[in-house]
């Protein structure tokens, strides 16, 4: 009876071990987790309601949420998609629900659902869940691997690596030693810090069709942003730092961040409409009522940010004052020093060197016998359930490959 070893018991470690045992049920499975709880990621991703999905299931247009793997993905999304997923839990007696931003969750909205799932299904399967597996030592024979796991040897005819990312090129020398290439990590999808800037005071306020641009570079997203107590957070600047993680890395997270308020990148539109919201409200004081969709907190800032006195009226407003109040509704600059990145949930640039996998079975190419899933690998998404697509994506085609 053939033995698959699967190193590490989070989503990607557990969906590989049922779908290897899917593909053949003959194989003995094994997972071996190196603390003492299993899918602790999966427990608190999406505030504990785990997206598992998204609604896209074109791969070429799903492919392009990656900023790492759009190129391979593209065909192994023609293998297992968002579709396969969504039929992989409802089958199993787990509903789930579209959102209308294309986010698929557990009708349960409860994290919980998704690990019941998983472990009563391992539990049908008769595979293996071993916790507290301290793993020593990896060797390669002829045959597959010995390892040295809590000071006893054990061995396996194939090993599929489902560890996570790592957020330092430290927790990947162990790879590197096997021989296997990895790529340098960098965070991707967090938050941009802006120490004691003003625009903190206004934290809770949500823009919802930012334009957020790194000056200086291509990047640049659209989407809602978020004013957080330290900076600027939402789905505009996470998708921005998954985009320029490497970017932003090497610049050691000091930047300048450009948002355009009003999402418009016509510059001659919203000089028209301000001339027209001028025009019917001439008496009026500029700084009162929120224009462009904005929250009159957030309007009466950048009025003030424009050097506009509390006390103008429209009627009254300078030329400069006006071209001020342009330039800060398309293109408000603020300083960034720092991220901020979500504990356990974050989302790893790096790992594992695609160069050097067959993407249609996730073998490595230097080392037979030894696969990889997951977020180990250097493939990584934006938010909207992408990142645990990739996961069941590569996890089956290393269930698929392991036991061909």
């Amino acid at each position: 009876m053939r033995k698959i070893g699967v190193i590490g018991g989070g989503a990607a470690g557990f969906f590989t071990a049922i779908q290897c045992k899917l593909h053949d049920a003959s194989v003995q499975v094994v997972i071996l987790e190196k603390s003492a709880k299993i899918l602790s990621k999966v427990k608190i991703s999406g505030g504990g309601r785990c997206n598992v999905t998204n609604v896209e299931s074109d791969p070429i247009r799903l492919a392009s949420k990656y900023p790492r793997g759009e190129r391979l993905l593209k065909k192994a999304f023609r293998e297992f998609n968002t579709t396969d997923t969504r039929d992989f839990f409802e089958q199993r007696n787990v509903p789930l629900v579209v959102q209308e931003d294309g986010c698929v969750f557990p009708q349960s909205q409860n994290s919980q659902s998704i690990i019941d799932c998983f472990t009563k299904t391992c539990q049908q399967l008769d595979i293996t869940i071993r916790l507290n597996q301290q793993i020593q030592e990896i060797q390669q024979t002829e045959s597959g691997f010995v390892l040295q796991v809590n000071g006893e040897t054990e061995s396996f005819d194939k090993l599929i690596i489902c560890t996570g990312g790592s957020p330092k090129l430290s927790g990947l020398k162990w790879l590197e030693e096997l021989g296997q290439p990895v790529i340098t990590p960098y965070p991707s999808l967090f938050t941009f810090n802006m120490p004691q800037n003003p625009i903190c005071k206004l934290m809770g306020i949500v823009v919802e069709n930012a334009l957020v641009r790194i000056p200086g570079t291509k990047l640049l997203a659209k989407g809602p942003l978020l004013i957080t107590h330290w900076g600027m957070s939402g789905p505009a600047i996470l998708v921005l730092s998954a985009w320029g993680a490497r970017i932003l890395a090497e610049k050691e997270y000091t930047f300048e961040c450009s948002v355009n308020w009003t999402g418009e990148v016509n510059e001659e539109l919203i000089r028209q409409k301000l001339t027209q919201i001028q025009s019917n409200n001439l008496d009026k004081k500029v700084v009162k009522y929120g224009q462009f969709g904005l929250s009159s907190r957030l309007w009466e800032f950048i009025v003030l940010k424009s050097e506009i006195n509390p006390e103008k009226t429209w009627r009254t407003l300078s030329k400069k004052e006006f071209n001020r109040l342009v330039n800060n509704l398309l293109n408000d600059t603020y300083s960034v020093t720092g991220k901020t990145t979500f504990k356990e949930e974050f989302v790893t640039a790096g790992g594992v060197d695609l160069g050097y996998i067959n993407f249609k079975t996730m073998e490595s190419k230097t080392i037979p016998n030894l696969y990889f899933a997951g977020e180990i690998l250097d493939i990584d998404g934006i938010t909207g359930g992408f990142n645990f697509q990739a996961a069941w994506t590569t996890a089956f085609l290393a269930a698929k490959g392991a036991t061909a």
